[in-house]
């Protein structure tokens, strides 16, 4: 077999982007987040699960088209948050943890998806973890029934 100089390029190229892939890794499915132009803590939890592996797109919208969003994607008023974000089929409302959203792809619960109503203090995008206020990951019904999914303690 002759080697161009073209095959060794490319293989070189391929083989040092493989160099950054874990054997093991996983390719976890995106989430898409909406949200309002101007929320920084939105952006931060956007970091927060790319930083656990998700890929992530976003819209943003205004105000009145966020809640439309929120009702229209089965979200309890009480349960809403600032953002609003699928991932294979279910809703992520608000700051929700990696970890729980990665349970949740795990469990895969006949739900609709997860809450963290409001924007809790120490909440991923809301400051630091290690000194947040105790909060809980609400388990949406399909029939918008609401149960406790994890709790968080104060810190």
């Amino acid at each position: 077999m002759i080697v161009t100089r073209r095959t060794y390029l490319l293989t070189g190229t391929a083989f040092g982007l493989m160099q950054g892939v874990p054997v093991n890794a996983q390719i976890r499915p995106s989430i898409h987040v909406v949200k309002d132009a101007g929320c920084p803590c939105c952006n931060a939890w956007i970091g927060h699960v790319r930083d656990a592996g998700f890929p992530v797109t976003f819209d943003e919208r205004s105000i009145e088209a966020l809640e439309l969003y929120k009702r229209e994607m089965g979200v309890p008023e009480d349960l809403a948050s600032c953002h609003t974000a699928t991932v294979e089929g279910y809703v992520l409302e608000g700051h929700v943890p990696a970890a729980d959203i990665s349970r949740l792809l795990i469990e895969r619960p006949e739900a609709a998806g997860l809450a963290v109503p409001g924007m809790p203090y120490g909440s991923p995008g809301m400051g630091p973890e290690a000194k947040r206020e105790a909060y809980d990951v609400i388990l949406i019904g399909k029939d918008g029934s609401a149960s406790t999914f994890t709790s968080y303690a104060a810190t």
